[in-house]
């Protein structure tokens, strides 16, 4: 799956890959038909603006309802322009893309947040969209940070391939009616956080306290806990060679953290991705839950808004609040497209003011068009209020996580995911973890920094 530009992949990756290649190639011959795309190589072409265009969702099934919708719309106003929906979801998604990039069949139109943007553009599958953007109606419309946060994921040369769509941010969501029948103030800091996952767990009754991300896409809320409770606030040293992962006070954070696991959370946590974790908060006795503004409407119609809350992550007893990025999602248009004529006409239509508004309100995300943010929904829904405050009012530090690094969401995905459980199992110490992912994030930046200058 990797270019030459990337470094050496292990041998159980390429078996990975292999084995992803077979499974993907029913769904990108279907998905894009005999179109004549091939690998990265091909450089498309601008086509007629009309006929047959495809997209392909970066989180599907969550997503897939209001994307039919912005579709629905689009085609109404473009009557000469069909376009074929692929919901994929979001745990599958970088493997269909990377393998669809070697072996051809890659959509005209696809979801491109910042963690993946940089493998996706050092294989040479995405175009610039500077340009295009300048051009548009979008132009001079659309949120200055997110533009910047995915120019700066891109790989390092400057260029723009993600036209961005939302903002996510932590949440930490509690149950407010467990909360007050066990006597517990809000947690706030991570000390009452702490304190209130212990006093709600009683694994008699299947109570629990808190609910881990065990399984896909562990390691991002596992970093996320880290930073915020050591205060560490930069993701490199001062000399932007070595990473903080391991220093002393992220091994203790998370030594702390992970231990949370089975003594004061459901077991199955082990394999949970955020549906499933999603899910079991929703629908059982457990307090707390770590997601972000994405799961806040599921929250709405599994509870209403009276049994829970939102709030940013909690504080240091300082009051110091640390958190690490949320990827910018956005949508990226291919390089191999044979119609990117009618496929950018789709990027700009899902992106202005209506339709990025009723996407980020259905997502619970803060708007990447600056209009749409200036729509009253957003302060009638506290959590994405609550965040959009905590980002703007000098309480909160982001530690910005390497995106542009091509091998970040490998290193942090594929290659950790497992370790991490071992860490939650015991087999494995919360040091040795964090070491060894050090050394691969010490070696992508050496590599990136070579290539770049």
């Amino acid at each position: 799956m990797k270019t030459s530009k990337r470094r050496t992949s292990t041998g159980a990756r390429r078996t990975t890959a292999a084995v992803a290649l077979g499974a993907v190639l029913a769904l990108t011959v279907t998905a894009c038909g005999d179109d004549g795309s091939g690998g990265s190589g091909d450089a498309g072409a601008e086509g007629s603006g009309k006929g047959k265009i495809v997209f392909w969702d970066n989180n599907g099934g969550v997503r897939t309802e209001i994307w039919k919708q912005i579709i629905a719309d689009f085609e109404k106003a473009n009557p000469d322009i069909d376009v074929e929906y692929v919901g994929i979801p979001s745990t599958d998604y970088q493997s269909k893309v990377d393998t669809a990039i070697q072996g051809g069949g890659l959509p005209d139109v696809g979801g491109v947040n910042a963690a993946m943007l940089a493998g996706f553009a050092a294989q040479n599958a995405l175009d610039p969209v500077d340009g295009r953007l300048a051009k548009s109606s979008l132009s001079g419309k659309m949120n200055k940070d997110m533009i910047t946060s995915l120019r700066a994921a891109g790989g390092g040369d400057g260029k723009l391939y993600s036209v961005p769509t939302s903002a996510n941010n932590g949440v930490l969501y509690y149950r407010t009616d467990l909360f007050k029948k066990a006597g517990l103030d809000a947690p706030t800091t991570w000390d009452k956080f702490y304190a209130a996952a212990d006093k709600l767990t009683d694994t008699r009754k299947n109570a629990f306290g808190y609910t881990i991300r065990g399984g896909t896409g562990s390691i991002a809320q596992a970093l996320d806990a880290m930073y915020g409770q050591s205060g560490i606030t930069s993701f490199w040293d001062a000399g932007g060679k070595k990473t903080t992962v391991n220093d002393p006070r992220n091994v203790a954070a998370l030594k702390k953290y992970a231990g949370l696991f089975k003594r004061v959370t459901p077991a199955a946590d082990l394999n949970n991705d955020f549906t499933k974790m999603v899910a079991q908060w929703d629908s059982g006795t457990i307090g707390m839950l770590n997601h972000n503004l994405g799961s806040y409407q599921d929250h709405v119609k599994a509870l209403g808004t009276e049994k829970f809350r939102g709030i940013p992550q909690p504080t240091l007893p300082d009051g110091k609040r640390v958190q690490v990025s949320n990827p910018t999602d956005g949508l990226g248009l291919f390089k191999t497209s044979k119609n990117k004529e009618a496929a950018w006409k789709f990027i700009e239509f899902a992106s202005s003011r209506e339709q990025n508004s009723r996407f980020n309100k259905t997502a619970g995300q803060v708007p990447s068009n600056n209009d749409a943010a200036k729509d009253a929904w957003i302060a009638e829904a506290e959590p994405t209020k609550l965040a959009a405050a905590a980002l703007t009012d000098g309480s909160t530090t982001i530690v910005q996580l390497p995106y542009y690094l091509p091998d970040w969401n490998t290193i942090s995905k594929a290659d950790n995911e497992p370790n991490f459980q071992k860490v939650l199992n015991g087999d494995l110490s919360a040091k040795a973890f964090l070491d060894t992912m050090a050394g691969q994030l010490n070696t992508a930046q050496a590599d990136w920094t070579t290539r770049n200058g």
